[in-house]
């Protein structure tokens, strides 16, 4: 059998990657259509559907039943892999049932976020389940207000911890204020990750951005990245809040805003209740909530 692992992109992907990372990875090496590796493998006595190979492709879902694990033995054959080396990258059978491996009182997105439906889209457009996955065990916000009202920039520093295998991203969701241009948002990675694939809906205001590690979690590891939110969008600001779809351990909010114009009150809020802020010389006002239950935490503020 000849071995085809010389690509750098696929040995790689074999060393360091996932399972639909290296069986991609193998596919494009090889240059196979899914179709000529379905009828491959049919001829080899082994029935799998088109859309079942794709979905291996990109992550959707994974090999696990007997007869899918026999199909993957098959593939690597075919593709010129040494024997396990796709079935290593499968690990142990992942646990079934909805909630299975998220902590305890974990919400979905709509029950957070009101254009939850068109953030499920983008997400399924990124095929990722990173969400899923992993939560934040502590974050620290940094939110600046010019002098025009603005948000132009805001910093995040996440420590983030996995709770199932395979964790290799982050997906930030940016939530656009009122009648902002979703097009002028962009997500810049400043320390420990790196921007992959970004998706935006105008309608709804929203982006989704994977931010990509240089390693793969393992559960209860934690992860730490620095990115920022750069906002050309020019529209008057009056809120900033984030949802929280698990419990966290920590979350720190900080506004500071420009001397030019300062707000006439600041109210921190947690879901339906808030309370009033003071603010520091220094212009800014903060929050601390430790632990962080999940629902919406923020800081709103009036100019008049």
């Amino acid at each position: 059998m000849n071995i085809h692992t010389g690509s750098p992109t696929t040995a790689t992907a074999l060393r360091t990657g996932s399972f639909a990372e290296a069986f991609r990875a193998a596919v494009a090496t090889r240059g196979l259509s899914l179709d000529s590796l379905q009828r491959r493998l049919s001829e080899r006595g082994v029935r799998v559907g088109i859309a079942t190979l794709s979905c291996w492709q990109n992550g959707r879902r994974r090999p696990e039943r007997p007869s899918s694990l026999r199909a993957v033995s098959v593939l690597e054959d075919i593709l010129g892999l040494p024997s396990d080396s796709l079935m290593v990258l499968l690990g142990p059978p992942r646990p079934r049932g909805h909630g299975v491996g998220l902590p305890a009182g974990s919400r979905e997105y709509r029950h957070i976020l009101p254009t939850w439906a068109a953030l499920t889209d983008l997400l399924a457009s990124l095929g990722t389940v990173a969400d899923t996955k992993l939560h934040i065990a502590a974050q620290h916000e940094q939110v600046w207000i010019d002098g025009q009202g603005c948000s132009p920039r805001r910093e995040n520093f996440q420590i983030l911890r996995a709770h199932q295998d395979g964790v290799d991203r982050y997906v930030a969701i940016v939530d656009a204020d009122p009648d902002a241009d979703i097009a002028r948002i962009e997500v810049e990675a400043l320390e420990n990750c790196r921007v992959g694939r970004v998706r935006r809906d105008a309608e709804a205001g929203l982006l989704v951005a994977e931010l990509l590690f240089d390693l793969t979690l393992r559960p209860d590891q934690t992860h730490l990245i620095r990115y920022a939110v750069t906002d050309r969008a020019a529209v008057e600001c009056r809120d900033f809040h984030r949802g929280f779809r698990f419990p966290a351990g920590q979350y720190a909010l900080q506004v500071r805003f420009d001397p030019a114009r300062l707000p006439v009150a600041c109210f921190a809020y947690r879901d339906a209740v808030e309370h009033e802020l003071p603010m520091t010389g220094h212009h800014a006002v903060h929050i601390n909530v430790d632990p962080v239950p999940p629902g919406i935490v923020g800081i709103r503020w009036d100019w008049h």
